[in-house]
This record gives structure tokens, C-alpha cells and sequence, in this order.
């Protein structure tokens, strides 16, 4: 008995094949409650933000960027992609011509609407905490269709705890003031930072209730008077001429750890390099907590 052959039409054909797609379609909800219907795991990606440029490639799917901002400048081969401008306000033609599956961006940024009324799908992530770094790696992972990030916050959390356990006793419970920025710009105890500061046993000057990375009075630090100061070459050109400053005791006893530009991108960045981070602090801590 002769089989009798399957013929199949293009009807048929295209029916299978879009099939196919909807099998991979998912939706994601970012940051900003929108749901973005992605139609597979994007193969070529903008990312606007180091700490996400940052996860993506923990998550180890580096290979998948196009473009970056210009601030996003690690790991190395990050570098050598195309620099778009400024995450807040890029250059959305640049954007365009990379024809990205997706771009990734922060809720601070001002293109968003832009970019999607040009047909782009955006998504918003923007982590200030150790659990938004947690959930942010989750969303990559479901994003990019990986399986990491369970393992990559397994290493941030469990070298935090190890940079806590080399901080010497006489440096826990020590008063501290880190800078963001010389507007200044400080880092509060509900930020990522802050959060650090805390796993590492000191006190930050800063409480929660200024939020996350509130601007102060410079006179602020001047009445808190912190032990500690942490801040990067950048910011501490002239700190201690700063009006009453010279009187705090943290400067007038020379505990001010100045961080290279190189060390400070490590420090301000909520992703997987908050390990590395963790182990700075903890050094700083060690080096000056010992001068009580």
C-alpha cells in the first residue's frame, strides 16, 4: 500500500510558522507597570544604564548588546560598542539605526515614549536596592530567556557577607557619610549603598527617610559629624575647604577614603559588581576604622 504523501500548502506553511512565533511571544511587565509583548528573547539590545548593561552581561548574554551609553564601561568588551549618548537623553536616531529587538532603560530617562511611538519595545528597569538588583536580574532572565541570575545573586549576596565578616570590630558601629556627588549627593541607608553600609556594621548618617539618594545642605554633614567619610577623587577636590568642614571629625583626623573614577563606577552601580563594591567599603573600613 503506497503512503500517501502530506502535501503542504503555503496557507498551511505560514499557519505553522506563526505558530511557531507565538510558542516564544511572552509578555514582561516593567518597572513603570507596562506589559511588553516580546515576540522571542531579543537577539540585539540597547541598554541605556551601566547596571543593566552590567547584568545583561552576568547573565552572560554580552554577545546580544549593539549599542550602550556612554557611561556603560564594563566589563571590556562593552567598549567597543556603539555609545549612544547619555542614558537620560540619548540619541534616538543612533537608537533607531541599530534596529534593536529591545531597549532597556531607566524610568528617568525622557525618550521612553519616543522610542516606543517610533515602534521600539522599551523596557524600564531601574534598581535602587539590593532586592530591586534581585528582581531586576529575575526580569533579565526572563527577558533574555536565561538561567542565571538565581546564581549570580547567590555570589553578590554571599561575597557581601564575607566583606562584612573582614570588617575589624573596632570599625563596626562607626558614623558614615558617603558621597555621591559633590552637589553633594549622598548615599542614604534605604539605597543599595546604605544597605551595604548596614551588612558591613556601621551606621550612615543619612536615614531612609531622606530617601535613597537625597541632595543636602553641606551644613547637614557639618552637624552630623561623621567618623567616616567615603567619596570619590572627583567629589573631594576641595572638601575640606568647605564652609565648617575642616571642623568635622572625620576630616580633622584624615578618615576620607577617595575613591579612583575606576572604583567609583563600581560603588554607584546596583548590579553585579555590588560584590566588588561591598569588598571596597570593607577595605576603607579596615584601613581607617583602626584610628579611633
Amino acid at each position: 500500500m503506497k503512503k500517501k504523501k502530506t502535501i503542504r500548502t503555503p496557507l498551511a506553511a505560514l499557519g505553522l510558522a506563526l505558530f511557531a512565533l507565538a510558542a516564544h511571544a511572552f509578555d514582561v511587565v516593567d518597572e513603570r507597570g507596562v506589559s511588553v509583548s516580546l515576540p522571542q528573547p531579543p537577539q540585539r539590545i540597547v541598554s541605556l544604564l551601566p547596571s543593566l548593561t552590567e547584568s545583561i552581561c552576568a547573565l552572560g548574554a554580552c554577545d546580544r548588546l549593539v549599542g550602550v551609553d556612554r557611561y556603560s564601561n564594563s566589563p571590556e568588551q562593552v567598549k567597543a560598542l556603539p555609545q549612544l549618548g547619555g542614558g537620560i537623553d540619548p540619541n534616538v536616531e543612533a537608537i533607531i539605526a541599530l534596529k534593536p529587538d529591545a531597549v532597556l532603560l531607566a524610568k528617568s530617562s525622557r525618550v521612553t515614549q519616543r522610542l516606543e511611538a517610533l515602534g521600539l519595545k522599551v523596557l524600564v528597569l531601574e534598581p535602587k536596592s539590593h532586592a530591586d538588583v534581585q528582581r531586576v536580574l529575575d526580569k533579565l532572565d526572563q527577558v533574555l530567556g536565561t538561567h542565571e541570575a538565581p546564581k549570580v545573586w547567590r555570589v553578590i549576596d554571599a561575597s557581601v557577607s564575607a566583606a562584612a565578616q573582614s570588617v575589624p570590630a573596632s570599625a563596626r558601629g562607626m558614623r558614615v557619610y558617603f558621597e555621591v556627588n559633590s552637589a553633594p549627593y549622598a548615599a542614604g541607608e534605604s539605597s543599595f549603598i546604605g544597605e551595604t553600609l548596614t551588612r558591613l556594621g556601621v551606621r550612615n548618617i543619612v536615614p531612609a527617610s531622606l530617601g535613597p539618594f537625597p541632595k543636602l545642605n553641606p551644613e547637614y554633614v557639618v552637624r552630623a559629624n561623621p567618623d567616616l567619610i567615603m567619596v570619590s577623587v572627583r567629589s573631594a577636590q576641595g572638601l575640606e575647604q568647605r564652609p565648617g568642614w575642616a571642623g568635622i571629625r572625620a576630616v580633622r583626623e584624615g578618615r576620607i577614603c577617595r575613591f579612583s573614577a575606576e572604583q567609583s563606577d563600581v560603588l554607584v552601580r546596583p548590579g553585579p559588581r555590588m560584590d566588588e563594591a561591598a569588598r571596597l567599603m570593607a577595605q576603607c573600613l579596615a584601613d581607617k576604622g583602626g584610628k579611633r
